[in-house]
């Protein structure tokens, strides 16, 4: 089985972009929107996946991911979602031999941004760089699957 331990933070300032390696693009939609997993289809350049993560709240969840044929992805995007997409763009920054990933949202979701860190184990340590902020790991509303029902642009 596979488990995402992932840890997520609000950021206290722009310090991050000078130390981007790499960004990309990414569209991401939700085919369900109850029970116990958030099933979703996400596009990012020529590629995609299905990704089914439980629901529960906090840092260590069950998530399965698999890739699928861009076209099956557009398809879903376009036909079978529940809500609006989340559109994003991902910047990745390696700090303390560990890669961070930073969500610039847009669209309905503008504004937000979020870093995440993904661990081997939920008490793993490691160095929080100074443009971290606030831990939101615990908080429903900066998961995805929340965005799509009620965006930042509502809060």
């Amino acid at each position: 089985m596979a488990k995402e331990i992932e840890r997520k933070f609000l950021l206290v300032s722009e310090a991050w972009r000078d130390e981007i390696e790499t960004s990309e693009r990414m569209v991401q939609g939700y085919l369900n929107d109850d029970g116990p997993v958030s099933v979703r289809a996400r596009i990012t350049g020529p590629r995609a996946w299905l990704n089914i993560k439980s629901r529960t709240l906090g840092i260590s969840r069950d998530e399965f991911e698999y890739e699928i044929p861009l076209a099956d992805a557009e398809r879903m995007l376009d036909h079978l979602t529940t809500g609006p997409v989340i559109d994003k763009t991902r910047h990745f920054v390696r700090r303390g031999g560990l890669l961070w990933e930073i969500d610039e949202f847009h669209g309905e979701n503008d504004g937000l941004i979020v870093a995440e860190v993904e661990l081997e184990h939920v008490d793993q340590p490691f160095d929080k760089p100074a443009w971290l902020g606030e831990e939101v790991s615990h908080e429903a509303r900066y998961y995805n699957v929340s965005l799509v029902k009620k965006p930042y642009s509502q809060w």
